[in-house]
């Protein structure tokens, strides 16, 4: 068998690995110790576009866990690193938080509704139909979509997405009643 190499770098998910429902994992903080004790790079990462980085080091830090803010990677950051590349200084129509709009904000994007490059969809609390409404619309007139996590489910005091609608075709019909009247049952 081949001898592995060193570790150089550490990447580890927050939800679920170091927290769950807000309560850190057991051993979780003891490993972030270990982590900046030893000086390797590491990145503490989320799919929860909501938050900043620095947001997420102020939750972190009131459980007890001790994660720079340079070590947290949102998806938020990540989306706005992938337009960033794509079409730097570009603009956006944004469904989100201030952690999807900040990082945004903070490579250049202007938000507009007004002719966008992209539309991107963030994690929210409320989602508008009007909002909805517009981005379809923004889409459909050229923008590019989007989407920061396209996980359908999030975290348990969230009710999980509905199913995809049927169409009407597609649905089976029930077997139809009959529809005798009240006098014709009588007789």
């Amino acid at each position: 068998m081949a001898e592995r190499k060193p570790i150089e770098s550490w990447l580890t998910d927050m939800d679920g690995v170091l927290i769950h429902e807000g309560v850190p994992i057991p051993g979780a903080d003891a490993f972030i110790k270990k982590l900046r004790e030893t000086g390797k790079p590491f990145l503490v990462l989320t799919n929860n576009s909501i938050y900043t980085a620095r947001d997420l080091h102020a939750r972190l830090a009131r459980m007890g866990l001790e994660v720079p803010v340079e070590n947290i990677w949102t998806s938020a950051l990540a989306t706005a690193k992938f337009l960033d590349d794509q079409r730097p200084g570009g603009t956006a129509y944004v469904i989100g938080e201030a952690g999807l709009t900040t990082a945004l904000h903070d490579i250049g994007y202007v938000l507009t509704d007004h002719d966008p490059d992209y539309v991107v969809l963030g994690e929210t609390r409320t989602y508008s139909f009007e909002a909805m409404t517009k981005a379809v619309r923004l889409i459909n007139a050229g923008a590019r979509f989007i989407c920061t996590n396209p996980d359908e489910t999030g975290p348990p005091w969230r009710a999980r997405c509905p199913p995809p609608a049927r169409s009407p075709r597609s649905s089976p019909r029930p077997p139809a009643r009959s529809r005798t009247s009240r006098a014709s049952r009588t007789r």
